[in-house]
């Protein structure tokens, strides 16, 4: 055989292999793919006496969810179906029980607000849930604040621009641990109430959500799967406002306990 030939015969072999290896017709070892470099660990919240975490996936946010507070925001609570936003998984900010947690005042916002908010985190999920059976999804609550750069979110909707850059940020997402579902039942009313430097700011009954968190389940199944580890935080009383280095925030929810924040 020429050198010719042989090197025809070879690269037909090689072609004809690759050939069968695209239609799965014969094995092909294949390099386990490595990381171009690390991210560091998966965001969690702590599990009320217990050893163990809640990886958090997603953050969904529902906006509006009180009457008084849509009015606040100049929406009309009759006509608003909900609506809802993001914030990253790394947003979280864990607060522990009996301790003061620094959080940092973000960059570039001269209006920094506070908005406190029952959080639901989900141990299953699904498409099209119907609301009846939504809160099986639900593990456990906890209580949280929905950190807002208000003159950066209100400037993007004024210019019709998404409005992300005033609510999904570094710390933006500080909450307490969860308590299991199976410990304090499904949260369908009680006290929910911040203070900033002791004075009372929102004060409301979770009774007084336009859509209660088993509705906001179903609705959110309409648009996204939703999966184990997602977190909703479910909406805010009325009389949002500012803090700034130095307030400490004090968010109480019945049968949650508090967590106390303060501006560095």
């Amino acid at each position: 055989m020429s050198e010719i030939d042989r090197r025809h015969l070879l690269r037909s072999s090689a072609l004809l292999g690759a050939g069968l290896a695209a239609t799965g017709a014969v094995p092909v070892a294949e390099a386990a793919p490595s990381a171009l470099f690390e991210i560091g660990d998966r965001s969690f919240i702590p599990i009320v006496d217990s050893d163990q975490v809640f990886p958090v996936r997603r953050i969904y946010c529902v906006g509006r969810n009180y009457a008084a507070h849509s009015r606040e925001m100049g929406s009309d609570p009759t006509r608003e179906p909900p609506f809802f936003f993001q914030k990253p998984n790394d947003a979280v900010q864990n607060v522990k029980p009996g301790q003061v947690a620094d959080h940092p005042y973000p960059p570039v916002t001269k209006n920094y607000h506070y908005e406190l908010e029952l959080v639901a985190a989900l141990r299953k999920g699904g498409r099209n849930i119907d609301a009846a059976s939504a809160l099986d999804c639900v593990f456990g609550y906890a209580v949280g604040l929905d950190m807002t750069r208000r003159d950066l979110q209100q400037a993007m909707g004024n210019e019709k621009k998404p409005w992300e850059i005033g609510k999904s940020f570094d710390h933006s997402a500080p909450m307490g641990p969860l308590h299991p579902a199976s410990s304090v039942g499904h949260l369908k009313e009680g006290l929910i109430l911040l203070t900033v430097n002791g004075q009372e700011k929102q004060k409301a009954d979770l009774s007084q959500m336009i859509w209660s968190v088993a509705e906001q389940i179903a609705h959110l199944s309409q648009y996204y799967e939703l999966f184990p580890g997602d977190v909703i935080y479910s909406g805010t009383p009325e009389n949002v406002g500012p803090v700034v280095p130095g307030d400490l925030m004090v968010g109480h929810i019945d049968k949650l306990g508090e967590i106390h924040v303060k501006v560095v």
